[in-house]
């Protein structure tokens, strides 16, 4: 069973008192996130927005990065997750033949802590290899090691609120609750933060701990810890020790939400919060009158879209802040100070650009959206992984690749497509759009499944100077409505969904970038800048763009841009697809069918001289040099025909 794509149904949560914390940064950090607005008060001066927007679309060439942005050291190409099998025989040789940057595997949090002494810990949700939490532990530094021998780093999971167990029961605490008032274990993890496990958890109005009965993984209930709140974050913090001395080389957080959560904790942020970020005629506007005395009926989180109001909004940017604030105090500030060059990522959740009701960060302040993260981890859930080609639908996350390459300033990132059938068509589709590969949901112990991914992840690695260290390359920016989706509005949203889905049928080479971000894309000055706020983005998106491509609709193109090449990638989605409109059982059922040749009339940069073209694709051993013809700054060459992915290297001189 696959990870889920969202908590059981509930409203979304706050956060909790926010700590300052020890931290030479903590006052600065506490300051920085409780008022958001202090960092980011240039967007609501209109007339100076644009000043600096119009100052950066005329700049010479050169990448201007958001200042609270830290590059990251680690140049990550490909990534393998697996939730089961990863104590299979064949797992090891698996990567030894792949042979990923990244293996993100094993477990580290709730799920192991409460789980792995009990009978169920073998099935959902972390297919536990042994019984026992010694036992376990000592597995996972097995794994470890011999993945570091095949020169592989290792990322763990790490559930960071999400505890199966009951509080109670005849037999006394079961699940997550066992461990802590049983089996926690002070030589390993220090004192317990807190005597009595239900003071760690979210609470409803009634002051009750919320719970659930989703899963009923051993017949217990589900319940969640509070992220807000000091003792549990200190429970993290020992856990994230645990794991870094278990050989882990970084954490992915899952389960990573806040639901409407009001202990002491959250209701003290939030007023704190409210009070910092809105003047009085504002939560008068709310109706607050009293900001200390007020009931608030919800502080919740992710909500209904149709059904936001200011106040649920300001709920739900709390939350995501008050998470990234205990993000950053955990993992980037502790968890660094053990082992300065851990990798740190998020499990997040984007869907079909589902915002206000989903994606953790949909309502994060620009500054915050993603400066400590090594790699960006996003899921599309159901929204990417099936086709209906008659009906144009390519089951793809092409635009939201190219949101994420945006807005992640050029970050390592994946998707999670829950894609087992297409396999090479989600690897080509993050290759071609400056994603990381990844093997999650991929069944290695499919031989087919296998031989497709060693295949293409090998190609990746032999032509690993056209994946890293990149820049898209485009004719044609289109914005990403962030301002408007802060405001409650999703318009926008819904015209860059259309305007970029028509950008991608016509084979417009166009980048994403969030309208909110002051990066300054590369020759920004050359392309046409397309604002689905305003209705007139539409008709601007239809305007003729300089370069075009014979390829048919079931074909994205693509282009980057290194210090010595510019690649065109082309990413072939047409299939022959079941009668019964099914997907298929797994890659077997993938059944490519090869492009036409596909005619390419290039638009080069100004000065730009192309000395040699080679075509290159996983099925072809070696590389085709290609015919071309350059007149002026026109290039044109023809592309062979291919079955998933194909790339042009044109080499400047």
């Amino acid at each position: 069973m696959d990870l889920p794509e969202r908590p059981p149904q509930e409203s979304p949560q706050p956060l909790k008192t926010l700590n300052t914390g020890s931290s030479p940064h903590a006052s600065e950090r506490h300051e920085r996130l409780m008022n958001p607005l202090a960092v980011t008060s240039w967007r609501g001066n209109h007339r100076a927005r644009w000043i600096v927007v119009l100052a950066l679309l005329t700049a010479p060439l050169t990448k201007v990065c958001n200042a609270q942005a830290i590059p990251s050291t680690q140049p990550f190409l490909t990534l393998v997750a697996h939730w089961a099998n990863y104590n299979h025989a064949e797992y090891l040789d698996f990567i030894d033949e792949a042979q990923p940057d990244l293996a993100q595997v094993g477990f580290y949090g709730a799920h192991f802590w409460g789980l792995a002494s009990t009978e169920h810990g073998g099935g959902y949700p972390a297919h536990l290899p042994v019984r026992g939490l010694q036992e376990c532990g000592a597995w996972f530094e097995w794994l470890n090691r011999e993945i570091h021998q095949r020169h592989t780093k290792v990322i763990g999971h790490m559930n960071v609120k999400f505890l199966i167990g009951d509080l109670d029961s005849e037999a006394g605490p079961r699940g997550f609750f066992d461990f802590y008032q049983n089996h926690w274990n002070p030589d390993l993890l220090g004192p317990r933060p807190e005597a009595n496990a239900r003071d760690l958890l979210e609470l409803d109005r009634d002051q009750r701990p919320r719970e659930s009965t989703t899963y009923r993984i051993g017949g217990m209930k589900e319940y969640w810890a509070c992220l807000v709140n000091p003792s549990w974050r200190e429970v993290l913090k020992r856990w994230v020790k645990a794991g870094i001395e278990r050989g882990l080389d970084g954490f992915i957080v899952n389960y990573f939400y806040r639901h409407d959560c009001h202990c002491q904790h959250c209701q003290q942020a939030f007023r704190q919060y409210l009070g910092q970020a809105f003047s009085k005629t504002a939560l008068q506007a709310m109706g607050i009158r009293n900001l200390e005395t007020h009931s608030f009926p919800d502080i919740g989180a992710w909500h209904d879209p149709k059904e936001s109001t200011p106040l649920r909004r300001a709920a739900l940017r709390f939350s995501q802040i008050a998470n990234q604030e205990a993000f950053q105090e955990v993992f980037v500030e502790y968890g660094r100070s053990l082992k300065p060059d851990l990798t740190v990522a998020q499990w997040n959740h984007l869907g079909d650009f589902g915002q206000i009701s989903g994606d953790e960060k949909c309502l994060l302040p620009g500054d915050l959206w993603g400066p400590h993260e090594d790699y960006f981890w996003y899921s599309t859930g159901g929204a990417a992984n099936f086709t209906k080609l008659a009906e144009g639908m390519l089951g793809e996350g092409t635009l939201q690749g190219r949101y994420l390459q945006g807005a992640t300033e050029g970050k390592p990132y994946t998707l999670g497509k829950y894609e087992h059938v297409r396999i090479r068509a989600a690897i080509a589709e993050l290759a071609a759009n400056g994603g990381m590969p990844m093997g999650f949901y991929t069944r290695f112990t499919d031989p087919l499944a296998r031989a497709e991914i060693v295949r293409y992840y090998r190609f990746l690695s032999r032509n690993r100077t056209l994946f890293l260290n990149r820049q898209p390359y485009s004719e044609a920016i289109l914005l990403y409505p962030r301002t408007q989706i802060h405001e409650g509005n999703l318009e926008g949203l819904e015209r860059f969904k259309k305007i970029g889905r028509f950008l991608l049928d016509q084979h417009v080479l166009f980048e994403v970038l969030p309208d909110d971000s002051i990066r300054l894309p590369l020759a920004p000055h050359q392309k046409t800048v397309i604002d689905p706020k305003h209705s007139n983005g539409i008709e601007r998106s239809r305007r003729s763009f300089g370069s075009r491509f014979s390829a048919p609709q079931t074909t994205r193109v693509s282009a980057s841009r290194s210090e010595h090449s510019l690649t065109l990638h082309f990413v072939n989605y047409d299939r022959r697809e079941k009668e019964d409109g099914s997907m298929g059982a797994g890659i077997a059922d993938e059944k490519p069918i090869a492009t036409p040749p596909i005619s390419v009339d290039f638009q080069l940069p100004a000065g730009a001289r192309i000395g040699e073209a080679f075509f290159l694709t996983p099925e072809a051993p070696q590389a085709i040099p290609l015919t071309i013809l350059q007149t002026g700054q026109r290039l044109r060459l023809t592309v062979p025909s291919f079955l998933v992915y194909g790339l042009v290297d044109l080499r400047l001189q």
